[in-house]
Order: C-alpha cells, then sequence, then structure tokens
C-alpha cells in the first residue's frame, strides 16, 4: 500500500486548510479570465470575481470550466498553449452569453473548482472530526496510510482481529478506506479495504461501498455582486446529522460478514486460471480499462513475480504495481482496479484469460 502523511500530518494539514479556504458564489457576469505575461514564461490563466480579487487556476478548474461550457478539452487545451488570448475571449463570452450562478472554491490564492450552486460542501475538517472518534473505538485498528491531494482526502485502516486465510501462510485483514472530495470528483465514500500481509498490498472492494453524493439546495448569488459562502445554521444541522449517519457506515463496512463475502470472491478467483498467454492476458486488461503503457508493463512484472496466473494472481499484480505509482491519487484508483477484477464476471474474465 502506497504510503502517504501520517495521522498527525494530515490532521495538521486539514485544519490549516479549513482556515485558509474561501468559497464563493457569484453569477458568471462577475467572472472574467484574464491572462498573466511572465517574464519568459508561459502565460497564465487567472480567474477576477468581480468586487473580490484574482485567483490562480488549478487544473481542475479549467477542466471543470471547459466542460461547462462545453468547449472540447482537447481545444481547450490547445488554447490553452498555443492562443491563451483566444481561449481567454472564448471563456469570458460565454460567462457574459449564458449566465448562471456558480461555486467557486479557492484555497491558498487558487481557484480549485468551478462547481453547481446546489454543490453540498462535506468537507474534510468535518469529516476527521465525525470519524476519528469511531475508528478510534474499533479494536486494534491501526491507520496505514493517509493523504490529502489537491482533489481527494483518504484515510485507509486495517484490523488484525478480523483475519482469514486465502490459501495456507497466505492471511489477508479487513480494513476500510475513507474518501471525501472538496472539489466535484465524486462522492464521500466508505469502502472496504482487504489488507495481504504477505505484500503488504492493499485491495479496494468498490462492489460494497457505501457513498453519499455531494448535492443539495440551490443558493442564489446576489445580484449586484459575488459573496462569500458561509455555513448557515440548517445546513449545518444537516450536516451533522449526516455525519452522525457516516459514523454507523463505518462501523457496517467493517463487519465480519462483509469481509467473509470479499474472501470468498478471492478464493474462488484463485482458482480461475490464466489459461492463454499471460502478457497477452494484461494487454487485453490493458485495452478493456484504458491502463498506460507504463501500467501494462508494470502489472506484467509483478505478475511474472509473484508467480500466480490466476485471476487473484493479476489482481494482486495490480496492487502491487499501485506501490510504485507515484501519484496517490493514481494509485488508490490502482487499489480499486485490483477489487473490480476479482469481481469480473466470467464472460468478462473470459477474453482475459484465454488471450493468446
Amino acid at each position: 500500500m502506497k504510503q502517504g502523511k501520517s495521522l498527525q500530518e494530515l490532521a495538521k494539514e486539514i485544519e490549516r486548510q479549513a482556515h485558509a479556504k474561501k468559497d464563493f458564489i457569484a453569477n458568471t457576469k462577475q467572472l472574467e479570465m484574464v491572462n498573466e505575461l511572465g517574464n519568459g514564461s508561459p502565460v497564465r490563466q487567472k480567474l477576477h470575481i468581480s468586487g473580490i480579487g484574482e485567483f490562480d487556476m488549478k487544473e481542475l478548474t479549467h477542466r471543470q470550466i471547459g466542460d461547462r461550457l462545453g468547449i472540447p478539452a482537447k481545444y481547450y487545451d490547445r488554447m490553452r498553449q498555443e492562443a491563451p488570448d483566444l481561449l481567454s475571449n472564448n471563456v469570458n463570452y460565454w460567462f457574459q452569453c449564458r449566465p448562471e450562478d456558480r461555486m467557486i472554491r479557492t484555497l491558498d490564492g487558487s481557484a480549485r473548482a468551478f462547481l453547481s450552486n446546489r454543490y453540498r460542501r462535506l468537507d474534510n475538517y468535518e469529516l476527521m472530526e465525525a470519524v476519528l472518534p469511531v475508528l478510534a473505538e474499533i479494536p486494534q485498528l491501526e491507520i496505514k496510510s493517509c493523504e490529502v491531494t489537491d482533489t481527494r482526502l483518504y484515510l485507509k485502516a486495517v484490523t488484525p482481529r478480523i483475519e482469514a486465510e486465502l490459501r495456507p501462510g497466505d492471511a489477508v485483514n479487513a480494513g476500510i478506506v475513507i474518501s471525501n472530495s472538496e472539489v466535484g470528483l465524486g462522492a464521500f465514500k466508505v469502502e472496504p479495504l482487504v489488507f495481504r500481509l504477505v505484500c503488504e498490498n492493499g485491495m479496494i472492494s468498490a462492489d460494497y461501498s457505501m457513498q453519499k453524493y455531494h448535492v443539495g439546495r440551490k443558493i442564489a448569488a446576489e445580484e449586484a455582486a459575488a459573496m462569500e459562502l458561509f455555513s448557515d445554521e440548517t445546513l449545518m444541522a444537516d450536516d451533522r446529522a449526516f455525519w452522525l449517519k457516516a459514523r454507523d457506515i463505518v462501523k457496517g463496512v467493517l463487519a465480519e460478514k462483509t469481509f467473509q463475502m470479499i474472501v470468498n470472491g478471492m478464493r474462488e478467483a484463485a482458482a480461475q486460471k490464466i489459461q492463454g498467454d499471460p502478457h497477452k492476458a494484461v494487454q487485453e486488461l490493458s485495452n478493456r480499462f484504458r491502463l498506460t503503457q507504463d501500467d501494462t508493463g508494470g502489472i506484467m512484472r509483478h505478475l511474472i513475480e509473484g508467480g500466480d496466473l490466476s485471476k487473484l494472481g493479476l489482481a494482486n499484480a495490480i496492487t502491487r504495481y499501485s506501490q510504485d505509482e507515484k501519484d496517490y491519487d493514481r494509485a488508490t484508483e490502482l487499489e480499486r482496479l485490483g477489487g473490480k477484477v476479482i469481481t469480473l464476471e466470467h464472460y468478462e474474465w473470459r477474453p482475459i484469460a484465454e488471450a493468446a
């Protein structure tokens, strides 16, 4: 399992961000993309909010603006690199032509998200306050890895109290992954994690996950200007009720019954062999899930080193390769892919297993 921050480092950063971030509701008529000329460096775009100020733009913000305005990503990126004035003219024209209220989330002087005014803020600080006391009550639970990236928060924990053997000498423990995005990249999630002791791989079983999407009531901007957004009493009461439910979800995902169902699926996967060419099998997997050439090579290497040419062996190769990935978000996606391979239906597994 890929390592990130310590729990203490994570808590310190989450608290810092809680004080540093600001959110605004603004009509797009109050927004403008402006270009900043650097000394010999590429032109940078900033988002100007009337009456508030200018903010640097994260990559995700660029993508969300392009998606919302219907500008194809490939064309948006080309304008950004080769014709920045054309990009700002395009964006500003559609801001004015099709006005609407949007939520802009900012942190450390950067616009980090461009979202619907119905986006419900389920933020990381409140998440930590809600779930850490619950995790502390679970016997022998150990935080194995945690991180906060530009787009998501992750907590990954394991308890040796719930253990099983896939095969003699190959033990796994039950665990849990809690993740959240403050910038519109999916739901708050609680997912089961299976931790393999022999290699310290973590496999996420998304089929047994529980999640809550960030959708709330519409918030309107004032007519004349953008406004900073604060939590009102109604939203705070709703959030308290939600986080109480989240505590129950955490306990439910770590139930032994759920763990045994996942382990049974892994045992069945151990009996499903790769009958064709292992290299072609990995390539078929790569084509199906749109993996990169580096991903394909890394998974193939770990599959051969593991010496287990089965569906379980392929899943283990993916989760082992996730530890080599530099990006924490991507490493977690690979841990989920390992779990997805285990649950492939026969008709989905057959083209991979029989690739020749």
